[in-house]
């Protein structure tokens, strides 16, 4: 392999484009060599040929235009390479002084040493104190090898049987089901069947059909909450045995409900859509029961849909059936955490892999898993901040000091979500499913609100915007639908007031930004609107740290402790003034992530 094909392939691993088949220059543009032409040559010479896009118009195969954007690049100007001096500066300090606050050498290591545990890594501890990814971590092999099982035993079974796909996931995802939660899992099935039968007996209705999917949905949350484990012998005498059954390996059921919530939700919103989009056309009865006999969900052959196609993919009627609705509700490799999949993608998918679902690209995927969970591993092994937060031990340090244990937290807290995502997603992946990435963007990687929720959590994002969002009336009811999604989501997350109101505080958050937006757009193309950008984006930045800070990491104890420091004292002042300039240098070179990233045709707006 020659050192300019190991490049490109590097550069390719490395770019936003090879975490998701969504992620593409033009939607249908497939084995399209495209170019940008190098500083050094002439424009559009066959000599500079990469897989990006000049600014030039490029020719879809339908002959649409592509309209490619951004700017004149600025990753070889003066002012750039002053930014990767500072890099190579800042980032390893604020590395050492974050370790510094946080290990032995540290005076407050006493409070908060019991809390770290034997590691793996040069005899070092290693701080396994958060409960949510210790759960994760050490049934890491446990679910590597469900993982590895599920995938040989569905694919023994599918090669010498002529089982469908979905027929397999129906009782694969029963059985895992019952292990996984043992008679809870007749609470789940309760919760699924009720909705089933709103989505059925109510379809002739929809708007009735979706308030009474949508009432008994965030119903069944607060159920939960509150009677989770409610005898069942209290529900009925005869039941009572059940009470000293086998609870499963997750006892918890209640914790792994919401995933499944969303599902049963999109089942009933694209059952009632496509109900009614074949009832609109009027269809007779006969073409509404049409396909009974199909195995398969029909498609076209010739043509693979995108994202967006699959969504309102034209399903028969029959594909929408019970067996189906429980596969896709019970699906193994995404049913603990998702990411989360529409059910008509679903269905499409069981009945057609996608072409992005390869050898190579599955093989660049485990690497890049396998890299996230190392990154955590030696960040637990050299820096135990999520311990020092717990034992709120940061008596004496400097607010560079605390500021940095609060950076390392987030970080922290981005991975542990970060890597289940992704272990699920690569499980999808090798049973030929192809979901949304859920994290896009590192945490680091973030200078706007509106973005960051676009970014984090993608797959929820869509989820979201999908049946919440866009029926409500998206943009055109701004605030309103804003307040409704994050309402949602609150609810969604915990049932718990402060996290309404942390919903509600959100889009009050969202709304000088938006503005702020809108109002500077007619100065975009000044010189100096990058850098005025820049110092918004810094402001932005500041308030987002400081929230997260607040609500995640260092609680309202740390929270004022860090503020107190940093504006009552010279020192402090000092260090938000160059922390401040920090923060503009690495705001610049986000800027210019994105507009290279629109020079290839892509722009996530996020």
């Amino acid at each position: 392999m020659k050192l300019s094909d190991i490049y490109k392939e590097v550069r390719y691993f490395l770019s936003v484009e090879s975490l998701d088949s969504r992620i593409v220059p033009n939607t249908g543009l497939k084995n399209v060599e495209l170019k940008e032409p190098d500083s050094k040559s002439k424009k559009g010479s066959k000599k500079n040929k990469r897989n990006y896009p000049d600014r030039s118009n490029l020719k879809s195969s339908s002959g649409n235009t592509i309209s490619i954007e951004g700017t004149k690049p600025l990753w070889g100007t003066l002012e750039f390479k002053f930014y990767y001096v500072m890099f190579l500066i800042v980032v390893p300090w604020m590395l050492k002084v974050g370790m510094e606050a946080s290990n032995e050498t540290n005076p407050n290591y006493p409070q908060f040493e019991n809390l770290l545990s034997q590691g793996w890594i040069f005899g070092r501890k290693v701080d396994n104190s958060d409960a949510q990814y210790r759960f994760f971590r050490d049934n890491l092999v446990l679910i590597f090898s469900l993982m590895s099982s599920h995938v040989i035993l569905k694919r023994i079974i599918l090669k010498w049987s002529n089982i469908p796909k979905i027929r397999f996931d129906f009782f694969f995802g029963i059985f895992f089901l019952i292990v996984a939660h043992g008679v809870n899992s007749l609470r789940v099935f309760a919760h699924m069947f009720i909705m089933y039968l709103i989505a059925h007996l109510f379809k002739s209705q929809r708007r009735i059909a979706t308030i009474l999917s949508w009432t008994y949905g965030i119903s069944s949350l607060f159920i939960n909450d509150n009677y989770r484990s409610y005898p069942f012998g209290d529900i009925l005498p005869f039941l009572s045995p059940l009470d000293s059954s086998f609870k499963g390996i997750i006892e918890r059921w209640d914790v792994f409900f919401n995933f499944s919530l969303l599902r049963m939700l999109s089942y009933n919103m694209d059952y009632l859509e496509r109900y009614h989009t074949l009832k609109s056309n009027d269809l007779n009865k006969k073409r509404l029961d049409s396909n009974s006999n199909s195995k398969t969900v029909p498609h076209n052959t010739l043509m693979e849909l995108s994202e967006r196609e699959r969504l309102t993919a034209p399903h028969p009627l029959t594909a929408y059936s019970p067996v189906n609705y429980i596969a896709y509700v019970t699906y193994t490799p995404l049913y603990i955490a998702g990411p989360i999949i529409t059910f008509n993608d679903y269905i499409y998918q069981t009945g057609r892999t996608l072409s992005w679902i390869n050898v190579k690209n599955i093989i660049r995927y485990a690497i890049k898993v396998f890299v996230a969970i190392m990154t955590m591993e030696i960040i637990l092994h050299f820096a135990y901040v999520v311990a020092v937060s717990k034992r709120k031990a940061w008596e004496g340090d400097s607010p560079f000091q605390i500021s940095m244990i609060g950076l390392l937290n987030l970080n922290i807290i981005w991975l542990k979500l970060m890597i289940p995502w992704r272990v699920f997603r690569l499980w999808a992946m090798l049973d030929g499913v192809d979901t949304p990435e859920n994290m896009i963007r590192c945490v680091d990687n973030n200078y706007s609100a509106v973005a960051f929720w676009r970014a984090w959590h993608r797959s929820y994002n869509k989820w979201v915007v999908r049946y919440i969002y866009i029926p409500l009336g998206g943009s055109k009811r701004r605030i309103l639908t804003s307040l409704a999604v994050f309402s949602f989501v609150a609810i969604w997350h915990d049932i718990e007031l402060k996290l309404l109101l942390w919903g509600w505080l959100i889009v009050l958050f969202l709304l000088p930004e938006i503005f702020a937006t809108s109002f500077c757009a007619r100065y975009k193309g000044k010189p100096w609107f990058r850098h005025l950008c820049g110092l918004g984006a810094v402001i932005n930045i500041w308030m987002m740290m400081i929230a997260n800070l607040f609500g995640f990491c260092l609680g309202k104890d740390g929270t004022m402790f860090l503020l107190r420091d940093i504006f009552m004292s010279w020192s402090g002042i000092l260090f938000f003034i160059g922390s401040s300039g920090c923060i503009f240098i690495a705001v610049q070179v986000m800027f210019e992530q994105r507009e290279s990233e629109k020079r290839r045709g892509i722009n996530l707006k996020c």
